[in-house]
């Protein structure tokens, strides 16, 4: 680029960095006013607390009760750092609250690794089958423990567990194996799938659930193993890296931007490089907490303050996952800066697996479901579903190649909430649980599911889930209003990233090496600051806090608080609303700052353009030159039975584009896969979900032509005659009248009955690669140990 051009984006920059900076700071200036505002109105007025001050027995009462809660908040955080001091010392064992057993130890691999499988324990008076469908929880390596997936009764292992499905769950331990890779840790829980498979051989392919960077971890485990995995549910999982939402009046997403302002992947490989070879999650834990300065260092301990009689025990559980800071290799979290976070190579086929094969997301068969929240400021949903379009760039593609995509937004929880608020789980991921094999019966293509909340019959909450689709090319518009020009600069980074990792690696790290040893690095491990103020502050190293634990239980015997509506608790309350609004104050100006400072840095770093992945098309070429549209038509005449099966069920059906499809709908159609299967084809789902995917887009482009040729795909006369069965039987069925079929319906349907009845169709060649398949002659197919395509899923 010359200095002309470089000059004129560089003053294009400019202006519009000044305007969304000036639109954030602006936008923070009035919230923190309204904040402090409503909360000086709320607390007591000047004359309410002159009239409770100069009464001492008023003030007495208010000082006895401050004093009181002071001890019980100095008594929670000793009980805080002795729970630390005894979890690290029993080897930080997973936060579940339910019991497990030991499937398999990677530590014993041939490649080992320090991951293991569990086996679920069901508590007493759960009954699990286990025929059903097995699901393989995995939790996020990401400075934690892991647990979070089964951290309390309602959670996502008690809902799999209260609906009768066998649970596993993949943890790690806090060192990681000598020279382990991430590739290493994908083939490890490759062996769990199959050993999960092998464990329930009667059972549907076991679902894998991964939530934050375990959902990164299960889809590259369902791609490197497409053949033995179900569905994958990945929670507030960030796969796009580089997305965001760079608007001018919605908030920000500062974990995207971090990486570039540290200048790259160097950051990583020099902590670990400090910590003798392993990165001490505890950084990562830290990154997080600095996201949110005013609950990391007020709010959160307020709480605990405000509500010391009561919050304690909340407090320490979570404190037991949040207080657990894991280790992992420098070769493990270099992959992953390199690769994920400024890289933002998963999507790309730039990331191989162990075999040296590109991992081709688009290679996973079984249905994928996406939620994440419009409150999450980790995991933005435009970095849980950008990657979609960055793959398949048309609806058409997803269709062609017989792939399912739900997405699940919620409006308002935070990132942890996605997969530990307990009313998360008891509504969004009980509901997952239940549609699962709904979601495997749906056409191929984009879906939106909504859960509506409703009273039932004696005034519990029920929940009804529907199915609305939705084209590609209209999400991305939606969640993206400025087309993603704002990740055009992640180019810059990912170039700036590299070459600071090569200085790195040639000028300093053999320095930094020479000069770490594990003495050194344990030092920094147990003096890092998350640690130290949990240590710290226990009974078992510090004896100056032994004193609390008497303490507290003689203020809990003589407790005397006070109501809330004490003029004085009135007044502190608003004064802690003021600090906290202040606090995120700062973070707003701090991050909006932070963002301003990015892309002036990096708009106007000259990079050549980056190339898309070979296999992108572009969404705005026409329908018909689309690759899979024209080889779905060269094969319009080719095909037998199932082919012909899969466009009568479009050209019957494909009313409902728009229309949400209730559950009760979907169901009634598995009712009816039973009922048939006689005169139902056997085949796999995914197998099934391509074909259908194909005489869509025949369908939908040439209608006429489809129409047509259909005899062609029956050149075999019973096969017409089952046909023109299913259809009669179908359109008599009284579930069927009742869903009353439209006009437009009917007469499709008869207009096939009588273009088949007609016969003397010439025989159909069958598709390249693929032979003709044909339905069983009769029921016996059932009596000879084969299954339907609804009773594998089942």
């Amino acid at each position: 680029m010359d200095a002309g051009k470089l000059l004129a984006r560089s003053q294009e920059s400019a202006k519009k960095v000044g305007v969304v900076l000036q639109k954030r700071t602006q936008g923070a200036t009035e919230r923190y006013v309204k904040r402090v505002g409503d909360a000086l109105g709320t607390g007591a007025s000047p004359a309410d607390m002159l009239a409770a001050v100069p009464n001492p027995f008023e003030f007495f009462r208010y000082a006895v009760d401050v004093a009181q809660r002071q001890v019980l908040f100095w008594d929670t955080m000793r009980r805080r750092g002795d729970q630390f001091v005894e979890r690290a010392s029993q080897g930080l064992p997973p936060v579940l609250s339910f019991a497990y057993e030991v499937v398999l130890d990677g530590r014993t691999f041939e490649r080992p690794v320090n991951y293991a499988l569990l086996r679920i324990t069901p508590p007493e008076g759960v009954v699990v089958d286990p025929t059903r469908r097995p699901y393989i929880i995995i939790d996020p390596r990401a400075g934690h423990g892991p647990g979070i997936g089964g951290f309390k009764d309602d959670s996502q292992v008690g809902v799999a567990l209260k609906a009768g499905h066998p649970v596993y769950f993949v943890i790690f331990y806090p060192d990681p194996e000598p020279g382990q890779t991430l590739i290493d840790v994908t083939a490890a829980e490759q062996r769990f799938v199959k050993k999960v498979r092998a464990l329930h051989p009667k059972s549907a392919k076991p679902a894998l659930i991964g939530n934050c960077q375990g959902g990164w971890a299960a889809m590259m485990l369902a791609t490197a193993s497409p053949d033995d995995t179900g569905p994958v549910v990945i929670n507030g999982a960030p796969m796009s890296y580089w997305s965001g939402a760079w608007t001018e009046g919605a908030s920000d997403n500062p974990m995207r931007y971090a990486g570039g302002m540290l200048g790259g992947s160097w950051a990583a490989s020099l902590a670990a490089d400090l910590g003798n070879g392993k990165f001490d999650g505890a950084y990562l834990v830290q990154n997080f907490e600095n996201l949110n300065p005013a609950n990391s260092l007020w709010d959160k301990w307020y709480h605990v303050f405000d509500k010391a009689d009561t919050e304690p025990p909340r407090f320490l559980d979570f404190e037991r996952w949040w207080g657990g800071y894991y280790l992992m290799n420098a070769e493990e979290i270099e992959w992953i800066t390199r690769n994920l976070f400024v890289g933002n190579k998963i999507w790309s086929g730039e990331v191989k697996g162990a075999a040296g094969k590109a991992m081709d997301l688009r290679d996973i068969k079984a249905p994928i479901i996406l939620f994440a929240s419009m409150g999450d400021n980790i995991t933005p949903p435009q970095q849980a579903f950008n990657w979609v379009a960055d793959i398949y760039k048309t609806t058409d593609e997803i269709k062609a190649r017989g792939q399912v995509i739900v997405g699940l937004v919620h409006e308002d929880v935070g990132h942890l909430g996605i997969f530990v608020s307990g009313k998360v789980a008891k509504k969004e991921h009980a509901q997952i649980v239940s549609v699962l094999k709904t979601i495997e019966r749906l056409p191929p293509g984009l879906y939106a599911m909504a859960i509506q909340e409703r009273k039932g019959a004696h005034g519990a909450v029920e929940y009804e889930v529907e199915f609305r689709e939705r084209r590609l090319e209209d999400i991305v518009a939606s969640v993206n209003r400025f087309k993603r020009a704002d990740e055009e600069v992640f180019d810059a980074v990912a170039s700036v990233s590299e070459l600071n990792q090569r200085a790195y690696e040639l000028l300093a790290r053999p320095l930094v090496q020479a000069m770490s040893n594990e003495h050194t690095a344990e030092l920094a491990r147990e003096f890092h600051p998350l640690r130290f103020q949990n240590w710290a502050l226990s009974s078992l190293v510090n004896p100056w806090m032994s004193w609390l634990a008497p303490a507290a239980e003689a203020v809990k015997a003589q407790r005397q608080p006070v109501t809330d509506d004490h003029p004085l608790r009135r007044a502190e309350h608003a004064g802690a609303e003021v600090i906290s609004a202040t606090l995120d104050y700062y973070r707003a100006l701090r991050d909006a700052m932070t963002e301003a400072a990015f892309f002036s840095i990096y708009a106007n770093v000259p990079t050549p353009k980056a190339s898309k992945p070979a296999h992108a098309e572009d969404a705005q070429r026409d329908a018909l030159e689309q690759p899979q549209v024209r080889d779905a038509l060269a094969a319009i005449e080719r095909g037998g039975y199932v082919e012909a099966l899969a466009r009568v069920a479009y050209l019957i059906g494909h009313k409902n584009g728009g229309e949400p499809l209730p559950l009760s709908r979907l169901e009634m159609r598995a009712e009816l896969v039973d009922e048939y299967a006689d005169l139902l084809p056997q085949v796999d789902p995914f197998e099934w979900r391509t074909i259908r995917g194909e005489q869509e887009l025949i369908a939908r482009y040439e209608p006429e032509r489809a129409l047509a040729t259909l005899p062609l795909l029956l050149s075999d006369e019973g096969d017409r005659e089952r046909v023109i069965a299913l259809l009669d039987r179908v359109m008599a069925d009284p579930r069927v009248r009742d869903s009353h079929p439209s006009a437009e319906q009917a007469a499709m349907v008869e207009g096939i009955r009588k273009l088949l009845a007609k016969g003397g169709a010439r025989k159909a060649a069958p598709a390249a690669g693929r032979r003709a398949r044909r339905a069983p002659a009769n029921p016996v197919a059932r009596a000879n140990g084969k299954r339907t395509a609804h009773e594998r899923q089942a």
